[in-house]
């Protein structure tokens, strides 16, 4: 038996109510959300167009895509996109949600290098190369990621941002991909929580987003010691680290960057005012 016809307002008081009682903040908000991101349109757009009837096809994705939100996945997930900075990209469980921390992180890069050859490591969605080619001006920008997957992503996110070609995916583990000397920058968003700390993470991230892009050994410090190591291999002498770390281990690892031949070293906080990013610039010798 096919279904009722109904219409975009009515569809959007139905997955208001759904959201509700799965105790979904901001039900209405969401739903709307994910109606005008179904539609291409904004939320403002959606209110103009919510009278008439919804497409049958569209209205069985919008329950579809509400009974996800309504089960926990998270909501860029449900709509298939998310903001950074100046773009707009796809986003799905092959990747970490770009979070707006780590767009302070490409701004404080920014400030300090904008030309020459620059790697965004563990590039997961493509959010930090892609926003350097935006804006910045690097003759080259290597996104490495040691997930297949995630570069595929990226990769489409690529393409939908006009692919620029100043950009190359290249998989490899953190920087060993990266030749000795070859980078004026190095950035990274890094996993950087503890076991503990990911296994008692709120169910909203740990049983939906990639596990390996969160966790990093009992200490929470295995990738970013090896970035500071690695990195100073990599980068030119007079050239800049950028890093994202937790608040609780940020002075550890402005220690760990200052005796292994970093100079300049520097804690910066975060919107919420916490130390969250460390810059530091590379020596001539260790």
């Amino acid at each position: 038996m096919p279904e009722l016809a109904v219409s975009p307002a009515l569809l959007v008081i139905e997955g208001t109510e759904a959201l509700g009682n799965a105790g979904v903040a901001d039900a209405r908000r969401q739903a709307l959300r994910i109606w005008a991101e179904l539609q291409g349109i904004s939320p403002g757009e959606s209110f103009l167009s919510s009278g008439g009837v919804a497409d049958p096809q569209q209205a069985a994705l919008y329950r579809d895509a509400i009974r996800r939100r309504a089960a926990g996945e998270p909501l860029p997930y449900v709509t298939g996109t998310a903001g950074f900075r100046h773009l707009t990209l796809r986003i799905d469980r092959r990747a970490l949600i770009p979070r707006p921390e780590t767009e302070g992180l490409v701004e404080l890069l920014l400030q300090r290098v904008r030309r020459g050859s620059v790697a965004d490591v563990g590039t997961g969605s493509g959010c930090i190369a892609l926003s350097l080619a935006q804006e910045g001006e690097f003759a080259s920008i290597l996104a490495l990621d040691c997930s297949a997957e995630a570069l595929a992503l990226a990769r489409l996110n690529h393409h939908l941002a006009g692919a620029p070609p100043t950009v190359h995916f290249v998989r490899g583990d953190l920087a060993t991909a990266v030749g000795p000397g070859l980078l004026d920058a190095l950035i990274s968003n890094p996993p950087y929580l503890t076991l503990s700390e990911y296994a008692c993470l709120d169910s909203s991230v740990r049983d939906w987003e990639p596990a390996p892009a969160l966790a990093a050994g009992v200490d929470g410090m295995e990738h970013t010691t090896r970035l500071v190591r690695e990195g100073w291999e990599r980068v030119r002498p007079g050239g800049w680290m950028a890093l994202e770390l937790d608040c609780s281990r940020a002075k550890a690892a402005a220690t760990l960057a200052a005796g292994d031949g970093w100079q300049n070293v520097s804690l910066h906080l975060d919107l919420f005012g916490r130390e969250r990013y460390l810059l530091a610039q590379r020596s001539d010798t260790r």
